[in-house]
């Protein structure tokens, strides 16, 4: 079958893949769209810290059954989304209730083969009925669970001062989020183009350009206080680090975006604040849940994040397009 595959950082092409041999416990997926995130653009330029090449990339996924165990409540036709995080169930963040935790979880498109390709056999514990969503909003669900995720494990107050660095997808989820629990959001990224598609397509009114003087600029706009809760979705290391500046006494921190590197932080600054630091990793199926909710009752629409739509074949000379014109990229996707 067809598949696209990154064979080293910036070689990508189009070529062929066994056919998937589905086990007992999964479905065979038709792969219908392929939303393109962050982390394939990472991957692509060889900034993934969990990755190994040669690799077929694509965690967000939706898709008809083909084939489904007997008694699984899925049938052939049905539309699907996939929750790439396959975890291992035994370890100690899976006992605990965190597969997204998982101490051995593979990710599809980053630690395994993922769905850039025409079929994929997942198990039919990560299918997710995408009955009554477009395949659009079905192939939107992971990287919007990562926002809500994100929010879920700060859970801001209604009212509270939530700042959200980095405007990309994943920080756009975050920030949707955190309005929808009843938070006033500022957005903070370098590119303007990101900022002003924020402002006319999303509705956040208080978006700021990342810069020298940044942190003045944020004190200013919160009378000395800063925030209640900072998200990071940057992805930059050295914007990391910068982030504590930015939480108000008392409040939290919570990192979003991951990047290969060592965070620092001064001392003084992290205990005076008496801050929490926060990871935030993957989604449970709880923000899927939320997510796909919110599609269905019309509150959030794929209409407002697709920015780009291609075909899967034409990735190889796309993708690298895509990437350069990221100032004005939130979602792109990919038709199989």
């Amino acid at each position: 079958m067809r598949a696209i595959i990154c064979e080293s950082p910036n070689k990508l092409m189009l070529g062929d893949r066994p056919e998937p041999a589905p086990g007992a416990d999964d479905a065979l997926v038709r792969i219908r769209r392929v939303g393109l995130c962050g982390t394939d653009f990472h991957i692509y330029a060889g900034r993934h810290p969990f990755l190994a090449y040669p690799r077929v990339m694509g965690h967000e996924l939706a898709g008809e059954i083909l084939v489904a165990p007997p008694g699984s409540g899925f049938a052939p036709g049905q539309s699907v989304a996939i929750n790439p995080y396959l975890a291992c169930g035994t370890c100690l963040a899976c006992r605990h209730g965190k597969p997204n935790a998982c101490a051995a979880i593979q990710v599809l498109g980053v630690h395994i083969d993922g769905g850039m390709c025409e079929r994929l056999a997942v198990p039919v514990r990560n299918l997710i009925d995408a009955t009554g969503l477009s395949l659009d909003e079905a192939a939107m669900l992971e990287f919007l669970a990562v926002g809500a995720h994100a929010v879920a494990r700060a859970a801001p107050s209604p009212g509270a001062r939530v700042l959200v660095v980095g405007a990309g997808p994943i920080g756009v989820a975050t920030a949707l989020f955190a309005r929808r629990d009843g938070a006033e959001v500022t957005l903070v990224d370098q590119r303007a183009a990101r900022l002003d598609y924020a402002r006319t397509r999303l509705g956040f009114d208080t978006v700021l350009p990342a810069g020298a003087d940044l942190l003045d600029r944020l004190a200013a706009a919160t009378g000395g206080e800063f925030f209640d809760i900072v998200f990071d979705a940057s992805g930059s290391i050295p914007a990391m680090n910068e982030a504590l500046r930015y939480v108000g006494h008392g409040g939290a921190l919570v990192f979003v975006g991951v990047s290969p590197g060592t965070l620092l932080f001064d001392d003084p600054e992290l205990h005076k604040r008496e801050t929490t630091v926060l990871a935030s990793r993957n989604a449970l199926s709880r923000d899927f849940d939320r997510v796909a909710a919110a599609f269905r009752a019309g509150t959030l629409k794929a209409e407002d994040l697709r920015t780009h739509e291609l075909a899967l074949e034409t990735l190889p000379t796309a993708l690298p397009a895509l990437i350069a014109a990221a100032d004005h990229v939130l979602k792109a996707v990919a038709r199989v």
